[in-house]
């Protein structure tokens, strides 16, 4: 029997979503929480206007670090790990090739099983996601959650952070924890 496959993005999803704040505010000398970050883009959290150029350089120049040592969200390693059996894991991410190697390194460090990992360079996964055949997909950000359910008629699990919490359609689940993600996997796929 053909196992479903689930298309899964990494940053925010699997690794914890305020796992790259503390490099920013590091960096900036700020103290923005998760909290703060209210759009999909960290500089809308900024208590004074930052360059966005400037940002985008310095994010591009510490990426490769800054993934590499990215946190796993809570309990997903398990529930991943728990998963792998029964479910194939394609890891469909808007991060570039540039960090092919060091996102690969960082799945075998962390012992995250994966059965495919596409980085796209761009946050559109729609084709990604059609291309393989994806049968329920996880992600964080709002507009790719909403265009992947309604265009690929699938669930689409989102977990729930600041910058997500606009309405979505019926077949976006919004989850709070790896947890609830496996608690619908698991009556979804019964």
């Amino acid at each position: 029997m053909k196992k479903p496959r689930f298309g899964i993005d990494i940053d925010g999803t699997v690794t914890c979503p305020s796992t790259l704040i503390p490099h920013i505010n590091k960096q900036y000398n700020v103290n923005i929480t998760l909290d703060d970050v209210c759009e999909y883009d960290f500089l809308s959290a900024f208590p004074h206007p930052v360059d966005r150029g400037a940002f985008n350089t310095w994010f591009k120049e510490n990426e490769p670090y800054m993934y590499e040592v990215s946190e796993v969200a809570k309990d997903a390693k398990n529930i991943l790990t728990a998963w792998k059996n029964n479910f194939e894991l394609y890891y469909i991410s808007a991060r570039g090739e540039n960090v092919a190697d060091i996102t690969v390194n960082w799945f075998k460090t962390q012992a995250i099983p994966y059965d495919h990992i596409e980085l796209l360079g761009s946050h559109d996964k729609l084709a990604a996601a059609k291309k393989h055949h994806v049968e329920a997909f996880f992600e964080d950000k709002h507009d790719n959650a909403v265009m992947l359910a309604e265009e690929l008629k699938i669930p689409v699990v989102l977990f729930d952070t600041p910058y997500n919490r606009l309405a979505v359609p019926d077949n976006v689940v919004r989850v709070y924890n790896w947890h609830e993600a496996n608690q619908f996997i698991t009556n979804y796929f019964k």
